[in-house]
C-alpha cells in the first residue's frame, strides 16, 4: 500500500488504514455520519468508525447523490469511492463518493454541540458516540492494559474478592447496605483490601481490579459512588518497598498510553509535557511539612487534620509530576495502617497525588501484621473486634510484614487524559445524584 501506487480496495476496511492509502485508491469504508451538509448541488457526509473520521462527497453524477441528501446524523452507512486529496478535509483525504448503502436511517438525533453536560449525562447512551469519548475510551483501555502488563511482567498474581461482605473496610458511614437472600444485611465492597491479604500468604504478590462502592454525598469533580478500583497487597515488603512499586506502576501506565495514545490526546486538548516527568523516584512530601505549606498558603489547617480536595489541589501547585504525602496523623487513615514503631501519632502510610491539582488518585502503606496491635487499633477506632474475625486470623497463623496500596482507575484516566470530571472518564457513571442511564 505504499509507493504511491493507487490500490482497488473492494473489501470494507477501517477509516484510519483508508486514509493511508494514495489518493486514487478505491476504498470502502462503513460507520457512522458524524456530520452532513449540503454545499450547492455537492452532498458531504463525514464517516466516522472506531479509528477516524473521513469524509465523502457526493456530486449529482453519482447515482447514490440523492440518498447521500437523506442521510442523517449518526445513521449507519457503508460508503464506497476513490480518494483524492484535500487539505481541508479530515486527514488531508475525502472520499469522492460512487456508492451509498444507507443501513440504517437515524431518527432526528438528540445531542447538539451546546449541550449541558447534565443533558450529555442524561443520554450518556448516545454521548458515547462523541469523539471525545472515544478518545477517553481508547486511553482508558491502554490505562488497563498497561496495568495487568506491568503486575504480569513483575511477578504478579491475578486474584479476585468478593463484591458481598459483612463489614467495613474504609469505615461504616459510606457503606452500601443490601438485603441478602436469607434477610440478613451484607454490604456492597468498598474495597478488596482484606481479601488480597489473605491471598499473599499462598501467592505472595498479588492484585485485582474490580469495581469498589463509597456511599460517599461528595459532590466533587473527582467522586464517584461506584468506581474502579486497582489494589494490590505485598509479603515481605514495608512503605517504601510499596511506593517504589506504585511510582514504577504509574510511570509505566504513562509511558504506554503517550506511546499508544498520542492522537487521542492531541484530540482532548491534552498537554503532555507533565506527563513526559512521570518518571521514578517521585518526589516525597511529609504531612508535617505539607501542614506547613497550607497554612503558608492561608489554609485553616491544623496538624492531624485530614486534607479535602482543595487542599490537595494547593499542594499539587508545588510539584510538576505525581508526588507522594506520608507520615499521616492516626486518626486521618483507616485502623488497619500500621502505627510508625518511632513515632507512634503518625502511620506508615502514604496517598500519591497526581498533579495540576488532581490529588490523590492511589492510597496505601504498611498493614499491621501483630494480632494484638490490630486488635487494640479495631477498638480504638470504635469497632467491634468479632466484626473481623476472620481478618484477625491472618495475623495467628504465619503473619508477616506486608503492604499494599488501592489505585483509583477513574481518578487515574482524568487526570491523564486531562479531564475536567471524573464523570468524564467512564462510560455509564454512577455518582451521589445519577444511577440512569
Amino acid at each position: 500500500m505504499s509507493g504511491g501506487i493507487a490500490m482497488q480496495a473492494t473489501d470494507i476496511i477501517p477509516v484510519k488504514e483508508a486514509l493511508k492509502l494514495p489518493a486514487g485508491s478505491t476504498v470502502k469504508v462503513r460507520g457512522w455520519a458524524y456530520r452532513r451538509r449540503d454545499l450547492g448541488d455537492k452532498a458531504f457526509i463525514v464517516v466516522r468508525d472506531s479509528t477516524g473520521i473521513i469524509q465523502a462527497v457526493f456530486t449529482p453524477d453519482s447515482p447514490s447523490h440523492p440518498d447521500a441528501r437523506k442521510v442523517t446524523v449518526e445513521s449507519s452507512l457503508v460508503v464506497e469511492g476513490t480518494l483524492k486529496d484535500d487539505p481541508r478535509a479530515p486527514g488531508g483525504k475525502e472520499i469522492q463518493g460512487k456508492k451509498l448503502e444507507i443501513v440504517h436511517l437515524a431518527e432526528n438525533f438528540p445531542i447538539r454541540r451546546d449541550a449541558s453536560r447534565e443533558f450529555l449525562l442524561e443520554v450518556r447512551h448516545l454521548a458515547v458516540r462523541s469523539r471525545k469519548m472515544t478518545s477517553v475510551l481508547k486511553i482508558r483501555n491502554t490505562v488497563f492494559e498497561a496495568l495487568h502488563e506491568w503486575f504480569r511482567a513483575n511477578g504478579y498474581y491475578e486474584v479476585q474478592g468478593p463484591m458481598f461482605v459483612s463489614a467495613a473496610v474504609e469505615g461504616g458511614a459510606t457503606l452500601f447496605p443490601v438485603k441478602y437472600v436469607d434477610g440478613s444485611t451484607v454490604y456492597l465492597t468498598q474495597s478488596s483490601q482484606f481479601y488480597l491479604e489473605a491471598l499473599i500468604f499462598s501467592l505472595e504478590k498479588v492484585y485485582t481490579v474490580a469495581p469498589s462502592f463509597r456511599a460517599e454525598k461528595s459532590r466533587t469533580r473527582r467522586h464517584l459512588t461506584e468506581f474502579w478500583h486497582a489494589e494490590a497487597e505485598v509479603a515481605w515488603t514495608n512503605l517504601e518497598g510499596i511506593m517504589k512499586v506504585e511510582e514504577e506502576l504509574v510511570a509505566h501506565i504513562v509511558r504506554r498510553v503517550l506511546e499508544k495514545n498520542a492522537e487521542d490526546l492531541e484530540l482532548l486538548g491534552r498537554k503532555t509535557e507533565i506527563l513526559r516527568n512521570v518518571e521514578p523516584p517521585f518526589p516525597r512530601l511529609s504531612y508535617d511539612k505539607a501542614i506547613e505549606i497550607l497554612q503558608g498558603k492561608g489554609f485553616k489547617v491544623s496538624w492531624g487534620d485530614d486534607l479535602g480536595a482543595d487542599e490537595e489541589r494547593a499542594l499539587t501547585e508545588e510539584f510538576d509530576r505525581p508526588f507522594f504525602l506520608y507520615g499521616f496523623p492516626v486518626q486521618a487513615k483507616a485502623f488497619y495502617h500500621k502505627n510508625d514503631p518511632s513515632r507512634p501519632e503518625v502511620t506508615l502510610s502514604a496517598d500519591l497525588l497526581a498533579p495540576e491539582g488532581y490529588g490523590e488518585i492511589i492510597g496505601g502503606g504498611e498493614r499491621i501484621e501483630k494480632l494484638e496491635e490490630l486488635v487494640e487499633k479495631i477498638k480504638s477506632f470504635g469497632l467491634n473486634p468479632r466484626d473481623y474475625e476472620w481478618y484477625l486470623d491472618l495475623r495467628r497463623y504465619g503473619s508477616v510484614p506486608h503492604a499494599g496500596f488501592g489505585l483509583g482507575m477513574d481518578r487515574l484516566v482524568t487526570w491523564i487524559a486531562g479531564l475536567e470530571h471524573i464523570v468524564d472518564s467512564l462510560p455509564f457513571p454512577r455518582t451521589v445524584s445519577r444511577t440512569y442511564p
